[in-house]
Parts: structure tokens; sequence; C-alpha cells
């Protein structure tokens, strides 16, 4: 069973959604996790109805997601004024047959994680073990693993999917003249706290200019007394001529130290420096992302999740893309076997459509329409209807949709990506079909 078993280098969302698909389908594997343990680490994220509902095809329904967030309701863009610009409902109550959910980032990964372990065994998860590099020889191929220790040795399967993040080794390896991360300017403070939900119980609101706005959510049900756990972004635009100057990525910070750039966010419905004072903790990042290749395979070995399409998470697609990259490399795999054809067949089907994604978001994603905003108004108006009437507002948003992958009636119209009960079984269908 060796030699049909697949690598998967790194335990992250797309990872571990890609272990429980091929646990899911026959398919021997065993994933390569740098981090010591597995940590729910992180704040919020959304997860869009594609993802959803790949999710819900894993087993992974419901209940599972309402312990780690909530189905989001509604999706808000608010001028600098505090007036509305765009709002629309959200998953079930939109018309999706299945709902969008804002989680916990960490939640989630941690859920997925214990899902993989009870389905397929301690031995799925090789936490501290790093992928170097690999190489492909006759018909496998071998990837080198550091361990805890720091000891190299050397691991052949008939596949390797690459789901290392925006740093990925296997991504470096196959792209070695790919450029370096790209910074647009952007500087992103993040955190969460307890307090009430704004607009509805689960409103996803994106507030200000597209160079200086918060995006606020929760991510839990009320409590007794009315509370949520509200996940926040705070976000500036700085001039990124000189490149991206901290040591790290993602770094604890003071909420005093960015405050002053949000102390004119106070309306009637909402008091952000009010709001941002009682955070416990603040994080700050670069909102970065890679420039796009043009392929994510290198004959058995292939990219996934941020590894093959790093991007601005101002389309909340980064986890729901990474999960459905799972889901059709699997379907790919049913119709191809355990084969670099399956791989052809996932690069042929995402990669351009994905790329291009990419740079949508680069450009603000869905928040354009603040850009449009920005450019005929200033970010303030009295009535929203005579700077963007509503028809092409309705417009913007649907195109994004659309090139998201999660225009709705495309997706309650499509087949599950994997049927149910579908398993590759026979010697023929792992590694010759």
């Amino acid at each position: 069973m060796t030699d049909n078993r697949i690598l998967i280098v790194g335990g992250g969302i797309g990872g571990l959604a890609m272990a429980l698909t091929l646990q899911q389908i026959g398919v021997d594997c065993v994933v390569f996790e740098a981090a010591p343990e597995m940590k729910p680490l992180g704040v919020g994220i959304n997860l869009q109805p594609n993802a959803v509902r790949e999710l819900y095809d894993l087993g992974i329904g419901a209940a599972d997601l309402d312990r780690v967030g909530l189905p989001a309701e509604e999706w808000a863009l608010v001028g600098l004024n505090g007036r509305e610009v765009y709002a629309e409902p959200r998953g079930t109550k939109a018309g999706y047959h299945w709902p969008q959910y804002a989680v916990h980032r960490g939640a989630l990964h941690v859920l997925l994680y214990e899902r993989l372990i009870e389905r397929a065994g301690p031995g799925a998860v090789q936490l501290g073990t790093r992928v170097t590099g690999y190489r492909q020889d006759g018909g496998l191929v071998t990837a080198t693993v550091e361990g805890p220790d720091g000891e190299s040795r050397e691991v052949s399967g008939r596949l390797l999917i690459g789901a290392d993040g925006i740093h990925s080794a296997v991504r470096a390896q196959m792209h070695p003249d790919q450029p370096p991360i790209h910074w647009g300017g952007a500087l992103m403070w993040r955190g969460t706290l307890r307090t009430r939900a704004i607009r509805t119980q689960s409103s996803f609101v994106g507030l200000g200019t597209h160079r200086h706005r918060m995006v606020i959510y929760p991510i839990s049900r009320p409590d007794a007394d009315g509370l949520s756990l509200v996940n926040w972004i705070a976000e500036v635009t700085l001039d990124n001529s000189g490149g991206w100057q901290q040591d790290g990525w993602f770094r604890p910070v003071t909420v005093e130290s960015f405050l002053h750039h949000f102390e004119s966010f106070r309306y009637d419905w909402l008091n952000v420096p009010e709001m941002l004072r009682q955070t416990d903790c603040a994080y700050e990042n670069p909102m970065i992302d890679r420039d796009p290749v043009d392929t994510w395979v290198d004959g058995a070995v292939a990219l996934m999740g941020d590894a093959a399409h790093a991007m601005y998470p101002t389309g909340s697609n980064g986890a729901s893309q990474a999960i459905v990259d799972a889901r059709v490399i699997g379907s790919q795999l049913l119709r191809h076997g355990i084969t670099p054809d399956a791989l052809a067949a996932y690069d042929a089907q995402l990669c351009a459509p994905v790329s291009e994604l990419v740079l949508r978001n680069r450009g603000n994603g869905p928040f354009g329409l603040l850009n449009l905003l920005d450019e005929r108004c200033g970010g303030v108006f009295e009535d929203i209807d005579a700077v963007i009437p509503a028809d092409e507002r309705a417009a913007f948003m649907a195109r994004y949709k659309a090139a998201a992958g999660f225009a709705m009636e495309q997706l309650n119209a499509a087949p599950p990506t994997i049927g149910p009960g579908a398993r590759l079984t026979t010697q023929h269908d792992l590694s010759n079909a």
C-alpha cells in the first residue's frame, strides 16, 4: 500500500481537508506538519457556501461548525460617514443550499485535525516534521523529511501534495525563479473581543474606504448576556516602496500603537476606538500574496491552498479555496487514479481561474465597491443611489461571486464534487485508471 500512498506537505486547513478527502475515498496518505503540536491559532475567517458544501460532504456538518462559529446572515459595506453602501443576505438566507460560516480559524483547524485522527489513526499526521525538498524517479516521488531531532530521512509515495502555505518549500523548488512575496502596502491589525454584534446577530461589516477600513463580524452566537466573540480587522494602506521592513509576519502589538488611525470612526451605531480598547490582544501583519504561476503541477507533485494561490483576504476565499482544492484533487483521483494525470486535470480545472481570483482580490475583491465610492465622492455621501446606482452595485457583486466560484445559481445546481460512497477500491483504480 506504501507505493500508492500520497504524501501531504503541511497540516493546515487545506492539508487536513486533503487528508480527510483521501481517507474518504480509500487512499492511504500521511501528513507532514512542521508545528510540534496542533494549537487553535489565529482569529476569524469566513467559509463560503462552496466550501461548506464540501465540509458537509466530508461528514463535518452544521453541528460541528456551530461549535467553532456560526452561520453568516448578512454581508454589508458602509462608507466613511457610516452610511450603508451595499448589503445583502448570505448563505441560506440568500437562497444558497448551504450556509456561509464565520468561524474561529484555530478552532476549525483543531476540529479537522481531531476528525482526521479519529478516522485515520494517530499516524496520519506526523508533527514536528518539515519537508525540505522532493525528487521524482521510477514512478514514485520521494520527499526529504527533517524530523524533530533535526535528522533527515526520505519518504516515498505515488504523489506529493504541497499544502505548506505561502512560504512553501515545495513551490520554491517547483518555481525557483518566482518573485518574492508581494506586499501592496496594506497593513492589518487583527483581534477579537466579547461584545454585542452589530446590525444582525451575524453580520459581516466592512467600514471605511479601500485604503482605510475596518472589518467586523461575530464568530460565536450571543451568550446569555447577549455578547458574542467578535472578530475585527483594522487596515490602512502605506507607502510600500521600501518593501516590508519588519522581521515577522504576524506579531503581537498594543492597540495604542495603531488606534490613532481610527479615532474618527465614531457613529451612533458603533464607536470603533472604544471597541478596540476593549480588545485583549492585537496582532499586526501585512496583507500579502504571491504572483500567480502558470502551473501548480510538476509531474507527480501538486500545490494547493496558499502554496498554490496565496491571496489577499478581501474576499474571504483563502480557506474556502483550499478546501475546494482538496475536493477537486479527490474527484480527479477518482477519474484518473493515483497518477500524474489526476494532478494535471486538477491543474487544468483550477489554476487559471483561481489565479485570476488572486489578482481580483489584489484589486480589493468585493471591497472594490469602496474604491469606486472613493473615486466618485471620497467615501462621504447622502444618497448612495446617486453615487453608485443599485443595479451597478449588484452587478459588481455578481461578477465577484462568479469569479470566486460561489455564484448561487451555479453552485446550487452543481452536482457533488465527490459523490456519496465514491471510493478507489481496486489496484486498477488506484494506480492506472
